[in-house]
């Protein structure tokens, strides 16, 4: 049985014993004829303490302790307890003095109703004789008139005794809940004769002669009402028996616990507790983005605790969020969950290391992420830094960047990042040396070796082959030409395709793996290429289906996702994966089942999300997503788009409470419609996100979306806080028509970015600081590649970054490259003759 239900299902067990008027659903019907919960029952004599009760508590707890210790391994049998003989340190079992309070209906085989299991064996024992649960639901009336349908019907004609609101209006729950404690309030105070909050066998008598209820009509007294629903067997009906007799719900939520924060370290699990009391409290139904959550059959919620608890095992940034609970039918009382999940920092040093020269400037870079955000400290050779700040050396961004304006030969040494938060600490060392270049060290060496003269390049894809780009000094390292044979092939990169005069490349889409190799797809050759970094040659030819279009890498699974057309109108799609992608060997591209693929979305991974399991399928015109398992190429589910007549364009992801944003166009228009919000924990669609449109972009934290939206000509910025809420940050007006768009990491404050923007069909560029809302536009950036010219997506000017540390974008015009200065906010320089230079890769360190 699935844990979640474990806590309905006591519930569900005891309607079985004990019918009576049900719950509404959401529409108002009965869902189950009453279903009586769990009663907390106060222990009698509750209240204020004293010292002399804390002593007496204090010597209770000092005796259970001691009979705790002398008691253990000795077993009893139900009903008994071990029982310490004072003076002596004997032990023996006896009869238990009293049961837990709980309400879950029991009938012994003695034929008599019990309030729990442990009351028919505690009553087995005093007695002497061998009484037993039994699960039959008449065994309560065994040898009697008086049956459960006639129980039910005496209580009926109880309450039509009291005049009620004839309103014709459709009352919610919780009025017709008020309406009944009103009415049996008035029955309580009214056969309560001499006020004492009890009501005996005479009291309860004189209704039956005032009203005649003993005419022959029903087979039930008020006597019953004692028989059953005496649950002290005290003889007396309490207001709170009386309340559970009538099956009046009562419930509170104290005022300052309305919203409760919570907060849990990433992977431990965590318990959230839902507030809501009372008298038969209907089971509680917890909600998530407005998703039930209580029959999802979720892989890190499924457990809810007879108490209502909702359980979270391994918790991780996705579970981030609000979470909200309360009573099944009770909707308008409601407990808000605000859960943050923290996490300790991981960082990454850039260089590992560098030799510089005497005099010149060296910087080292730290780069940390968690929650909270970290702070950052540097060491050298273990000594901290801070006392020795000053103009020749300095700290950036937060600590970010440790800057030395001139080096020294006694700056050679190993620094250290220490990154800490409140969750954690990690650290990282970045080795400089500082020597003459005549010398050849070993460190020297060394680095030489570690292949950084052929790695943090842009690799650009043009007419004419492949230019290898070293943006500082804007220099072309090498240049692959479209003649070039493939190693051992004597085919050439770029054959001539038919009609193609002159002869050029046709390149589509590239991806970096793990900065070894680059795939590079030629749609009309109807393959890939392998370029090995470390030797800067074509290596391998990958043949795929027709017109491949779109590769992903995904660093998870070490495979190459390719999405191809089929033929240039897009009649036939497949997707191919390509697995082991930065192995050395012989590489193919296996089909999958997937047909009328219109395109895929395969989530990033960052320091903090090393590992994606899941993708997503978008079919051709169909208003729906299909999620897929990346190990198996199985369909997991299909999450519907219907309702909001979505036809799903592209997607993008936060891992920060597991957001997916989509681009919408109309089902029967070409218009766009708001982006989709999906849920990643429930895969439920949340709704739309405000009224904006367009393609989204979220940068490499998550912790920023933003969607240049033309409907309404402005480029909207949102960002997703530590307790998962989405929130507007700021808009502005668009200046252009985007194109593409990439996150510089800030050089001047920790954990923020930069946007650069492209224009389709403009000159300009477009740039905007998110941290401060600071804008700028580079212009004369020169003529984009016609939208007519590159068939193969909309990003007819693409703009590429220079990956976590680097300085340089890179985004071409229809004949040349343009090398920006991230760092500047200003053009670096302009490289001629590379036609149609629109596939771009970066390349760190090989």
């Amino acid at each position: 049985m699935p844990m979640a239900w474990t806590g309905l299902w006591t519930v569900l067990l005891a309607a079985l014993l004990w019918p009576g008027e049900g719950w509404p659903s959401s529409e108002g019907k009965p869902v189950a004829e009453d279903m009586p919960a769990v009663i907390q029952l106060k222990p009698e004599g509750a209240g204020p303490t004293n010292g002399r009760a804390d002593n007496a508590a204090k010597n209770w707890r000092r005796a259970a302790s001691e009979r705790h210790a002398a008691c253990r391994g000795r077993l009893c049998r139900r009903g008994q307890q071990c029982v310490l003989v004072e003076g002596t340190g004997q032990t023996h079992c006896a009869c238990q003095e009293r049961c837990r309070p709980s309400y879950m209906p029991a009938c012994g085989s003695d034929g008599k109703f019990y309030e729990n299991h442990c009351e028919v064996y505690r009553t087995a024992c005093l007695k002497k004789k061998r009484i037993y649960v039994t699960h039959s639901r008449d065994c309560f009336f065994k040898g009697d008139t008086c049956t459960m349908a006639d129980y039910n019907k005496l209580k009926g004609v109880l309450l039509d005794m009291h005049p009620k609101n004839r309103s014709g209006e459709v009352q919610v729950q919780e009025k017709r809940m008020d309406q009944k404690r009103e009415l049996v309030d008035g029955m309580f105070k009214y056969l309560d004769t001499d006020g004492d909050g009890h009501l005996g066998k005479e009291e309860l008598a004189q209704i039956s002669m005032k009203v005649h209820l003993e005419d022959g009509s029903l087979d039930c007294t008020t006597q019953d009402l004692l028989r059953y629903d005496d649950y002290n067997n005290d003889g007396y009906l309490t207001l709170q028996e009386f309340y559970t007799a009538f099956q009046v719900i009562q419930l509170t939520l104290p005022e300052d616990q309305r919203v409760s924060i919570s907060t849990v370290t990433v992977g431990l699990s965590t318990m959230l507790s839902c507030a809501i009391q009372g008298t038969l409290r209907p089971p509680v139904i917890w909600k998530r983005n407005g998703i039930v959550l209580n029959f999802l059959d979720l892989e890190d919620i499924n457990d809810f605790g007879d108490d209502g608890s909702l359980y979270i095992t391994k918790v991780t940034t996705i579970h981030m969020g609000n979470y909200s609970c309360h009573a099944y039918g009770y909707e308008d009382l409601f407990q808000i969950h605000v859960l943050q999940v923290n996490v300790p920092p991981v960082i990454l040093v850039y260089p590992e290391t560098q030799a510089q020269e005497p005099g010149v400037a060296a910087s080292l870079h730290c780069y940390a992420d968690g929650i909270p955000n970290p702070s950052i400290v540097w060491l050298k050779n273990g000594m901290d830094l801070q006392p020795r700040l000053s103009k020749q050396l300095s700290v950036i961004a937060n600590g970010s960047e440790l800057h030395i304006s001139s080096v020294r030969y006694e700056d050679t040494g190993a620094y250290t990042c220490i990154a800490k938060n409140d969750v954690g600490v990690d650290e990282d060392i970045s080795s400089l040396f500082v020597e003459d270049s005549a010398r050849k060290t070993l460190a020297n060496i060394l680095w030489r070796q570690e292949g950084l003269s052929v790695g943090n390049m842009f690799y650009i894809f043009s007419d004419e082959g492949i230019t290898i780009l070293q943006p500082a000094d804007c220099e072309t390292h090498k240049h692959i030409k479209r003649t070039d044979r493939i190693v051992a092939s004597y085919e050439e990169i770029c054959p001539k395709a038919e009609g193609d005069s002159p002869p050029r490349c046709v390149w589509a889409s590239a991806v970096s793996v793990r900065d070894k190799y680059i795939y590079i797809s030629q749609p009309l050759q109807n393959r890939l290429l392998v370029v090995d970094t470390q030797a800067q040659k074509v290596v391998q030819v990958v043949e795929t289906d027709p017109v491949p279009v779109k590769l992903h890498y995904d660093k998870s699974h070490d495979q190459v996702w390719v999405l191809s057309w089929g033929d240039l109108r897009k009649t036939h799609p497949t997707l191919q994966v390509v697995s082991q992608a930065s192995i050395g060997e012989e590489h193919h591209a296996v089909r999958t089942r997937f047909q009328r693929v219109d395109d895929f979305f395969i989530p990033p991974t960052n320091l903090i999300i090393t590992h994606v399991r899941f993708g997503f399928i978008f079919l051709k015109s169909e208003t729906a997503v299909h999620k897929i398992d990346l190990e198996t190429f199985h369909r997991i589910k299909t999450i519907s788009l219907k309702n909001y007549s979505c036809v799903p364009l592209s997607m993008a992801y936060t891992h920060l409470s597991s957001y997916y944003f989509i681009e919408c166009l109309g089902k029967n228009s070409s218009s766009l419609l708001p982006q989709l919000i999906i849920d990643g924990v429930t895969d439920s669609v949340i709704g739309q996100n405000r009224d904006i449109t367009g393609k989204p972009y979220v940068s490499a934290d998550g912790r920023y979306v933003v969607t240049p939206d033309h409907l309404h000509g402005k480029v909207m910025v949102q960002t997703v806080t530590f307790q998962g809420v989405l929130q507007q940050s700021h808009e502005f007006e668009a200046v252009l028509n985007v194109s593409d768009l990439a996150f510089q990491p800030s050089f001047t404050e920790a954990n923020q970015y930069t946007i650069f923007a492209t224009s389709r069909s403009g000159t300009d560029l477009f740039l905007s600081d998110l941290s401060t809302g600071r804008r700028d536009v580079l212009q004369n950036i020169k003529e984009p590649i016609p939208s007519n010219s590159w068939p193969w997506s909309s990003a007819n000017r693409v703009v590429v970054s220079s990956g976590l540390f680097g300085q340089y974008l890179v985004t071409p015009s229809t004949e040349s490259i343009f090398v920006l200065n991230g760092k500047q906010n200003r053009p670096h320089c302009e490289v001629s003759d590379i036609k149609k230079g629109n596939t771009v890769v970066w390349v760190g360190e090989v």
